[in-house]
């Protein structure tokens, strides 16, 4: 823990207990996030020592989830600006839709998908190998956008609309309810409730938004028109699926596809609010007694990414390379139980539970609420030879026989869950 952190991590939280925590934050730059000059952001601030990860990149991913804390603490413009550049890089790339659609090119052929991760400076692809197939980017992209067009936020032209019109025929031509895609940790393809999850809220979003506009959003595409209808039945092919699965991540015989936890379930509570509050119920459960550790919080278990000692057994080319066709070599470097533990997901459980406190007044809410938030403020760095203090890191893996925080620090996605989290608490305080 940052020990000048320590005074201010409070058992029970008042306005001005919140102030001073924010005060000390944004003196140090916590909260402070890296920018291009287009508004797009990168995964991580990397310096020239953490070049390597490639984190200097755009994820569509990522951007979605930190323009969406900018719209929810009132920095609606800069969240726009975020997605208004993420549609025009995938303006100039509509041709990957348009050829799925028209069955020119095929699901299996990974790279011919829309790509999820790119240049943000030249909106430019990345000349490398990538685990595209990612269904939830997309289904994110599409969930903030029509979220933000439904209030007004973004005033969508003719054109924009009719590259938008791709999404649900492109989700439609790859089945996306049975499509084996690489999620959000862009491993091994299966058909991951996660992911299915996510472009299912995309496309409600889509739909409320065509609805409240009448017939004027009916645009066709290889004679195929996006109506309310289609994209009514496009959510029900998602829903029945998702309700065969969870709360389990995957439920294919594979045993290397099958999987009973994720950290990314906690995404379809919040924020994406995709599933009702039983199922949210039993993510959480299983979520908290099986992945949840001392540090943070697993991805899953065998999650080999950031094992023990990463750095000294895999050269920098091959630590962030993509595995999504085999996992094998990585996996043999993982012993039993020491996966990395992850800083993105307390900062969401705390959310969850603060949502579940506003509703309820149930005082047992606020107290997990404060748990999480003070595990979130407590995986805020120290400073030392390689970091300094108060940057928020993507996980903490075992190095030496310690647990300490991985390169990619500060991680932007970490650093808006955790304004996520903060805000949240606010909300709850001032009840």
């Amino acid at each position: 823990m940052n020990p000048a952190l320590k005074p201010l991590i409070k058992q029970r939280y008042t306005t001005s207990d919140l102030k001073a925590l924010k005060a000390l934050l944004d003196e140090n730059g916590t909260l402070e996030f890296a920018r291009l000059s287009n508004g797009l952001f990168p995964a991580a601030a990397v310096q020239s020592e953490t070049a390597y990860t490639g984190y200097a990149s755009i994820w569509l991913r990522d951007n979605i989830h930190i323009a969406n804390v900018h719209d929810l603490v009132g920095k609606t413009e800069i969240a726009v600006q975020a997605v208004q550049a993420l549609l025009t890089y995938m303006k100039k790339k509509s041709f990957r839709f348009e050829r799925m659609i028209r069955g020119e090119t095929k699901p299996d052929s990974i790279m011919d998908r829309p790509h999820v991760r790119f240049d943000g400076k030249t909106l430019d692809d990345i000349d490398q190998t990538w685990a595209h197939a990612q269904n939830d980017a997309l289904g994110y992209f599409l969930w903030l956008y029509f979220k933000l067009a439904r209030r007004g936020a973004i005033t969508p032209t003719s054109a924009d609309l009719q590259f938008l019109s791709l999404f649900p025929l492109y989700f439609e031509a790859i089945r996306y309810w049975q499509d084996e895609d690489s999620g959000h940790w862009e491993e091994t393809r299966k058909v991951s409730a996660s992911s299915m999850g996510i472009v299912v809220a995309g496309l409600r979003q889509m739909k409320q938004f065509w609805a409240s506009a009448g017939s004027a959003h009916s645009n066709s595409f290889n004679g195929r028109a996006v109506t309310v209808q289609l994209l009514d039945e496009l959510i029900n092919k998602g829903t029945s699926e998702l309700a065969k699965i969870l709360p389990a991540e995957c439920i294919q015989k594979d045993p290397k596809k099958a999987r009973a936890y994720d950290g990314a379930l906690l995404f379809l509570i919040y924020p994406a609010e995709v599933v009702d509050e039983s199922t949210a119920d039993l993510i959480l459960e299983r979520v908290l007694k099986h992945l949840k550790g001392d540090f943070g919080v697993r991805r899953y278990i065998g999650d080999s990414f950031w094992s023990p000692n990463y750095k000294k057994t895999l050269s920098e080319d091959s630590r962030t390379a993509d595995f999504s066709s085999d996992l094998s070599q990585r996996d043999a470097l993982l012993p039993k139980g020491q996966e990395a533990q992850w800083c993105i997901f307390d900062p969401i459980i705390s959310t969850i539970y603060g949502r579940r406190y506003v509703a309820t007044r149930d005082p047992k809410y606020l107290e997990l609420q404060v748990t999480y938030l003070n595990r979130s403020l407590e995986q805020i760095t120290a400073a030392t030879e390689l970091l300094p203090a108060f940057r928020c890191p993507e996980l903490y893996y075992v190095e030496d026989g310690k647990y300490v925080p991985g390169d990619a620090t500060p991680l932007l996605w970490t650093q808006a869950n955790l304004l996520t989290a903060i805000h949240a608490m606010e909300q709850s305080v001032g009840l």
